[in-house]
């Protein structure tokens, strides 16, 4: 058995929360690594936070400015050199299906040998990262390593609900990102793809606290149980059936006392062709050959204002080149110090500033010159940003 192998059998066979152990066991049994570490990302993609046992005995690391930084933005390895010993430390992204998950970073003695076994550590590194996602569902230690501070219950609540901050496809990638990444209440964001489609829903949240959050996760699940519910997608109204099932679903529990607006998309991924239901108020603006103009669907009722609402889906077309933004009113409307709206104008400049980044990070670009706008780190109501970056077939 080869070395790669090796690593990955003590991988898949390890104690969940023996993960971090186990790799730098192995890699520095087979490689000659003096020292590796894992490092995960914080809610706020702020740092990245060493995954150790309770307390934390190494310091965070700044996402910003750094060698594991400059990896998991870039998502490729980063070589520091020179570090007086005549070591290397290699820094190598953790990643799944382009959810940008953290950093693994490897110490070894400089020599040639560094740059053949480049690309079989890269390598490992993303397979420890399916293996991170499959551990987590049996203990809360990365799961812990993210919080660089306490999360609210309702924040908890929120972040268990997500499908994750970033996906990549041959046909598109997805960046999302929410704020106050810590204290969160009721803004949301689900996505799902087949072979042949891409469900995307942007929610805008009611309320504040608890109640916002449990509001969202019966929304989200209701559109989840809806959309798995086996409505043939090519039933002409099948979006608009699965809206009008979570609509009764929020209805019948708040009757008519708290509602949820969601924008609904579902993409055909050979076509580009979408069927969109617009109940509420997130907005949508897309970039096209350089030009950003926010588009415009009929505002249907929030799910579970009234008893039996019936929803109506239009058509969408999405090209290839095309970036698309969503954001939820603690984008569109925040207001300034001196009361004006972020607004339109504001969020075309801020997509015209970061179209060369990748999807993945434009969420977190945007929410930073909003936090410019806003005069105040930490904004009075949740703040969301979803990126699509359509490539198609």
């Amino acid at each position: 058995m080869n070395r790669f192998l090796a690593v990955e059998r003590a991988l898949r066979t390890a104690a969940p929360h023996e993960l971090p152990d186990v790799i730098g066991r192995e890699l520095g049994r087979l490689y000659g690594a003096d020292s590796v570490d894992l490092l995960v990302a914080d809610y706020g993609l702020t740092v990245l936070q060493p995954v150790t046992d309770l307390p934390h005995t190494l310091p965070p690391v700044s996402v910003h400015n750094t060698p594991a930084g400059r990896a998991f933005g870039a998502q490729e390895p980063f070589v520091e050199g020179n570090l007086g010993d005549g070591s290397v430390r290699l820094h190598l992204p953790v990643s799944v299906r382009g959810d940008r998950l953290g950093v693994l970073s490897v110490t070894l003695p400089g020599g040639d040998h560094v740059r053949a076994c480049l690309p079989e550590l890269t390598e490992l590194a993303e397979v420890l990262g399916h293996e991170v996602l499959v551990a987590e569902r049996d203990t809360d230690l990365y799961l812990r390593a993210r919080r660089k501070d306490r999360l609210t219950l309702a924040a908890e609540m929120q972040w268990q609900l997500l499908p994750g901050r970033s996906c990549s496809r041959p046909e598109f990638e997805l960046g999302a990102q929410l704020e106050p990444a810590y204290a969160i209440h009721g803004d949301n964001f689900d996505w799902s793809a087949t072979a042949d489609r891409l469900a995307l829903y942007v929610s805008n949240g009611m309320g504040e606290g608890i109640e916002a959050s449990l509001l969202t996760n019966l929304t989200v699940n209701a559109l989840r149980n809806a959309r798995r519910a086996g409505i043939p997608l090519a039933d002409q109204a099948a979006l608009a059936d699965q809206a009008a099932l979570a609509d009764q679903a929020v209805y019948a529990h708040y009757r008519g006392r708290s509602h949820m607006s969601v924008l609904m998309f579902d993409f055909e991924l050979t076509t580009g062709r979408a069927r969109v239901v617009d109940a509420g108020s997130p907005q949508t603006l897309r970039l096209r050959e350089g030009v950003v103009e926010r588009i415009v669907f009929d505002e249907q009722l929030p799910l579970g204002m009234f008893e039996e609402t019936d929803y109506v889906e239009q058509d969408f077309t999405i090209e290839p080149g095309d970036r698309i933004l969503f954001v939820s009113d603690g984008v569109h409307a925040v207001a300034s110090p001196k009361g004006e709206a972020y607004g339109d104008a504001a969020l075309a400049r801020a997509i015209q500033h970061t179209r060369l980044l990748p999807a993945a990070d434009v969420p977190r670009a945007v929410l930073r010159e909003l936090t410019g706008h806003r005069g105040t780190p930490t904004p009075d109501d949740d703040a969301l940003v979803v990126c699509l970056d359509w490539r198609g077939r």
